[in-house]
């Protein structure tokens, strides 16, 4: 985890345009420095006035959009210290990227001008287990875990712990499968206007493992 104790704390001055007005490199800083806060059970008091929700309801402006997990000790919001309308959240068992998931990150980027992506799985996930199990289970569960096995293909081939292996491959099989099937975000990656990462968050210390970067 980056040290961001000596930047900003203070949010952008214009919150009500595309991306809060933020590049990239803005939106991660604001990204760790709420994580640093997190860490430092130092988070900010964030009150949503009368005056909040009237701005709300005339539109969003997140600054960043995070595909995670459902499980719910990962709560991005309070991971990342952010207040109502900052962060576009989309959440499915394992952070896999099927068709839905990734529309909605898509209308993230082209909609409300996010320019950038976290995919954020965490250890010990369930799904993830569950899938290691390379059992056939039927229903719509089954359909989930199989998003799952080619990450899990791939921890078989790797030294060390099956689950933890599995889960960072998990992480970045959902970042080739976004990049692999939007040309969205490929192209804002390449003109330098988004910024995708993969991470996986430690449930004991909180701290972040970075693995995967585009952009």
């Amino acid at each position: 985890m980056a040290d961001a104790a000596d930047s900003s704390d203070n949010p952008p001055e214009n919150m009500d345009v595309p991306g809060q007005g933020l590049t990239r490199e803005e939106a991660f800083r604001r990204i760790l420095d709420g994580h640093w806060r997190y860490l430092q059970n130092e988070r900010q008091s964030i009150q949503t006035t009368q005056e909040d929700r009237q701005r709300h309801a005339q539109g969003q402006y997140p600054f960043a959009a995070i595909l995670g997990c459902a499980d719910s000790r990962v709560s991005p919001e309070v991971i990342f210290d952010q207040g109502q309308g900052d962060l576009f959240v989309v959440r499915v068992a394992g952070n896999v990227a099927g068709d839905y998931e990734q529309a909605s990150l898509e209308y993230a980027v082209q909609n409300l001008g996010v320019k950038l992506i976290i995919v954020m799985g965490h250890e010990h996930c369930g799904a993830v287990k569950a899938a290691l199990g390379q059992q056939e289970v039927p229903g719509a569960i089954g359909k989930l875990l199989q998003e799952i096995f080619p990450a899990v293909a791939k921890a078989r081939t790797q030294n060390g712990d099956l689950l933890d292996n599995a889960v960072r491959c998990n992480v970045c099989h959902t970042v080739d499968t976004l990049l692999a099937n939007s040309a969205c975000f490929r192209e804002a990656i390449s003109d330098g206007n988004l910024r995708l990462i993969g991470l996986v968050y430690d449930l004991k210390s909180g701290d972040l493992d970075f693995q995967r970067t585009e952009g």
